[in-house]
């Protein structure tokens, strides 16, 4: 059943509705829910004609005690950055400077209203759904956005990300739309409810009372079928023929185009129309907002009289009230159409020069480029200007499309090129991957100086990533390092910037890397370092060092890069965040690892810089398995799915494969998923993951199998990520008669604490010491390792510690002691969640004798859901409700909202409370 209302007009003084009372109840019920303070989203999906804009003004209206913001989508504004969202925030302006800091700013920036760095979109979206959630305090709000496809992407994206985020406030979001891959992509996360026609016997009624005489019914259910129930064309085409022509058979056979009939049909009713209004009608369809103001100065300059939009209005086909609108898109495509090629130029000549004269630049650009007919560089001139403008909103794809429009106004030569190669920046920027990549291939390679050639190999490379395309990521080093040489001696920066692309590129794919070897990004590393000094230089001369020196000789300047990076600006430190991980690693020292990554993450939060902040919570989430914590890894990888979902991608498409095997996952599964990853050139993704299978090996006891499968990883060395295995080859190679493979790991480890001298690694070369020592010496290594171990933040290192010390001393007929050390392993793996070592550790305690008891928790931590945790972790470190929402992407009014559940769930009624039951990361 789709049908209850919809308004028909049956004379100039009453109005009925049939069909949609399904859909009016949804409405009602998102409005309703917004009264009770739950925060809710719907997109209204249906082609043109089908009755989104009727219904929308059929549920908002006459809303008792609740405000209505509406805010259309305009063509002309759809590269202007946040046009549309500075609409709906407008009225709330004077609640800004209570929003916090970099919200407010953000805003302000983003409506061009203060001057200052871009602000990241989902910065601009935090901003936004903290203004709605402040506004919705004094009453309960809907926003409505018709024709939300023509709407700016900025804001189309920054709304749907609110949208997304609604939980507890009192805040209902209604987006109406055609089909539009755009729309789908910004919109993803959002209930949608698709608006189909009316059901037959609905649209028959609709039909005979919209026609001056009743159809044949036979006949009118077929033509109700041909145009698929829908309204507009039931309405308008009843209007144009008599219920004889209805019948006629060449209307009744053959299915109805509604488009190109419905345009015609308009067509001829402008046809129709006295001259003068019919130029009317062609201001208004090239002048796309509607603006009343520009409509009547246009009108003026161009001799129409002032009478002319009298004769529109009385046909049905446009209004003129706060805003000049057509009664449907079709009407306007019809007219503008229709215009000859050079009175439309005309037109838009007339409202450049009126929108200029009202200081609206941004618009009077757009006209001028429609305007012009081939080449202008003038008017491309201009479009760059405003595109630069745009950019310094924030409006990274309102940019991109500017500087595009500007690249086919312009010259051919290396302005052109310049501008489609900015243009390819700015959609990469944006995450619109396969605009760039359309801008990258309409550029001219034999036109380009070497700079500009660098850029384009750069931003190849990294759109290669983006899309996961094999070829792309196994070449993206060579294609860096062969960026690095054209930029060498013509722009340093850029030169270290590509050489650092290439490592984290070598990072990637690893052994599948096409082009070179290890040793030559070593050495291309060192000479780039010393191109220009600063920050960079340092993290170059330091992975040079990483690569090509004795590891001893390494340390001390991978230890400077490491200081750089601590004192580095939270700005700073977004660029160079993932060298800082490459390089704690390799110094074993996970504790100021683990602080970077949340400085990172703290910075990127702060900035609204998602995607950094998607990538630094995932490197947490791999360095807690590390570290030996699956449970904390597992949380990150929710905080992952959870910002994906804020940011509208699926998240289930989110999977960790060596958690999978840490937390006890079907090993054929992560064996599955791990060679699905080859295919796409990522070959570190898959090391990581059977680095993590020969962990779940060695947990279960098969030595043998874990020994296979870490020896070729170790043979092919690849830096850090083989220095995260020697610990387990020693362990595996001991456990399964491979001694002399494990004596040289164990050297190797040794080598590394000497040099470092981390308790981590300190910790590590004691424990594998003392798997391969002497009875005599092998009790006092374990100790050793236990001492060093309880200094780490690493709680899986120090389990395993006391799970191998008292498997040996039950060994050798210590059993009382070797249960204190089983013990301590047990609540150690069972509170980081490591079943496989859990039940090796279990097994242990029983041969020693003692009973042990299923794991329970009883304290309700295992009953609060993804969000609730990180609420409730954040919350415990003292952290405010502005704090937490900030930094997890939701209003202040959904922290306290989860609260309430956490406190409820944990049976606690204070933060102190929570604090105390909260474990210690």
């Amino acid at each position: 059943m789709r049908a209850l209302y919809y308004r028909v007009p049956i004379d100039n003084n009453r109005s009925s509705f049939l069909g949609r009372g399904e859909e009016l109840e949804r409405l009602a019920m998102l409005v309703g829910s917004a009264r009770n303070g739950h925060g809710s989203a719907l997109l209204v999906r249906g082609e043109p004609g089908i009755g989104k804009t009727t219904l929308l003004e059929e549920a908002t209206r006459d809303l008792a005690g609740v405000r209505v913001v509406r805010s259309d989508g305009f063509e002309a504004e759809s590269a202007m950055p946040y046009a549309m969202l500075q609409r709906i925030g407008t009225p709330f302006t004077h609640l800004v400077p209570a929003l916090p800091r970099r919200q407010a700013s953000a805003l302000r920036i983003a409506a061009g209203v203060d001057e200052g760095p871009p602000p990241d979109r989902y910065l601009v979206g935090l901003g936004m759904l903290s203004l709605l959630a402040a506004a919705a305090e004094h009453e309960p709000l809907v926003c409505v956005v018709d024709d939300a496809h023509l709407s700016d992407p900025e804001s189309l994206e920054v709304l749907a990300f609110v949208a997304r985020r609604l939980k507890a406030e009192a805040v209902a979001i209604i987006l109406s739309a055609r089909p539009d891959p755009r729309v789908e992509r910004a919109a993803a996360g959002i209930a949608a409810m698709e608006l189909a026609g009316l059901d037959a016997p609905t649209a028959v009624h609709l039909l005979n009372r919209s026609a001056t005489d009743q159809v044949d019914p036979y006949l009118a259910m077929r033509f109700a079928e041909e145009t698929g129930g829908n309204p507009l064309a039931l309405t308008d085409l009843a209007r144009e023929f008599t219920a004889q022509q209805l019948t006629d058979s060449s209307l009744g056979l053959g299915p109805v185009p509604i488009g190109l009939r419905l345009e015609s049909t308009y067509l001829r009713a402008v046809e129709a129309l006295p001259a003068d209004t019919r130029r009317w009608l062609g201001i208004v369809a090239a002048e796309s907002t509607g603006d009343a103001a520009l409509i009547d100065d246009a009108a003026q300059r161009l001799a129409v009289s002032a009478d002319a939009s009298g004769a529109a209005e009385s046909a049905g086909l446009a209004t003129s009230r706060d805003r000049v609108r057509f009664r449907h898109p079709l009407v306007r495509a019809a007219v503008y159409n229709a215009m000859p090629a050079a009175e439309r130029r005309r037109v838009h000549e007339v409202l450049e020069s009126v929108a200029g004269a009202r200081g609206r630049a941004d618009l009077a650009v757009w006209h001028a480029a429609e305007a012009v007919l081939g080449v202008d560089d003038e008017v491309a001139d201009r479009l760059e200007l405003a595109a630069d403008a745009a950019g310094g909103r924030g409006g990274t794809v309102s940019r991109a499309r500017l500087m595009a429009r500007a690249a086919d106004l312009s010259s051919p030569g290396t302005e052109r090129e310049a501008r489609l190669l900015a243009a390819a920046e700015a959609a990469a920027v944006a995450g619109a991957a396969r605009f760039a990549t359309e801008m990258l291939d309409r550029i001219d390679p034999t036109a380009l100086d070497p700079v500009t050639e660098g850029r384009v190999l750069m931003l190849r490379a990294l759109l290669a990533l983006f899309v996961a395309d094999p070829d792309g990521v196994r070449g993206g080093t060579a294609q860096l390092l062969r960026a690095a040489g054209l930029f060498h001696g013509r722009a340093p920066e850029l030169e270290q910037r590509a050489l650092l692309g290439a490592f984290n590129s070598e990072l990637t794919s690893e052994s599948a890397v096409r082009g070179g070897t290890l040793q030559e990004l070593g050495r291309r590393l060192a000479t780039g370092a010393g191109v220009t000094d600063g920050r960079r230089a340092l993290a170059l001369r330091a992975l040079g060092a990483h690569i090509l020196r004795p590891y001893r000789e390494a340390v001390p300047i991978m230890r400077a890069a490491v200081a750089m990076l601590q004192d580095s600006s939270d700005a700073q430190l977004l660029e160079l965040g993932s060298e800082a991980v490459a390089l704690t690693m390799a110094l074993w020292d996970e504790r100021t690892c683990v602080e970077l990554l949340e400085r990172t993450v703290r910075a990127a939060t702060e900035a609204g810089n998602l995607r950094v902040l998607d990538t630094a919570l995932w490197m947490l989430g791999l360095l807690e398995l590390v570290r030996g914590d699956p449970a904390a890894s597992g949380r990150y990888v929710e905080q992952v799915r959870e910002l994906r979902r804020a940011i509208g991608y699926d998240a289930e498409q989110v999977v960790n494969a060596s958690y999978l095997a840490w937390s006890g996952a079907p090993p054929e599964l992560v064996e599955q998923i791990a060679e699905a990853t080859l295919l796409t050139g990522f070959d570190g993704v898959w090391t990581i993951t059977m680095t993590g299978l020969s962990i779940r090996e060695i947990a279960d006891g098969h030595y043998r199998d874990a020994f296979a499968r870490l020896r070729p990883m170790v043979e092919r060395e690849f830096l850090q990520v083989t220095y995260q295995q020697l610990p387990d080859l020693v362990e595996a190679g001991v456990r399964s008669g491979n001694v002399g493979a494990a004596r040289a790991a164990a050297d190797r480890l040794a080598r590394f604490a000497a040099a470092s001298g981390t308790p981590w690694i300190r910790g590590i070369s004691a424990r594998a010491e003392a798997l391969l020592a002497e009875p005599e010496e092998a009790e006092a290594r374990y100790v050793e390792a236990i001492e060093h171990f309880a200094l780490t933040t690493a709680p899986g290192e120090l389990a395993r510690a006391h799970l191998l010390y008292g498997e040996w001393l039950r060994r050798v007929k210590r059993r009382r002691e070797a249960r204190d050390e089983l013990r301590s392993a047990l609540a150690i793996f069972e509170r980081v969640g490591a079943p496989a070592f859990a039940a090796r550790a279990r097994r242990e305690l029983e041969a020693t004798g003692e009973h042990v008891l299923a794991h329970e928790t009883g304290d309700g931590l295992d009953r609060l859901t993804p969000q609730e945790d990180a609420v409730a972790r954040l919350a415990s470190a003292g952290r405010t409700n502005a704090e937490i929402g900030a930094e997890l992407f939701i209003s202040a009014n959904t922290v306290d909202y989860h609260l309430r559940k956490v406190f409820r769930k944990l049976g606690i009624t204070s933060r102190k409370q929570l604090t105390e039951r909260m474990p210690a990361r």
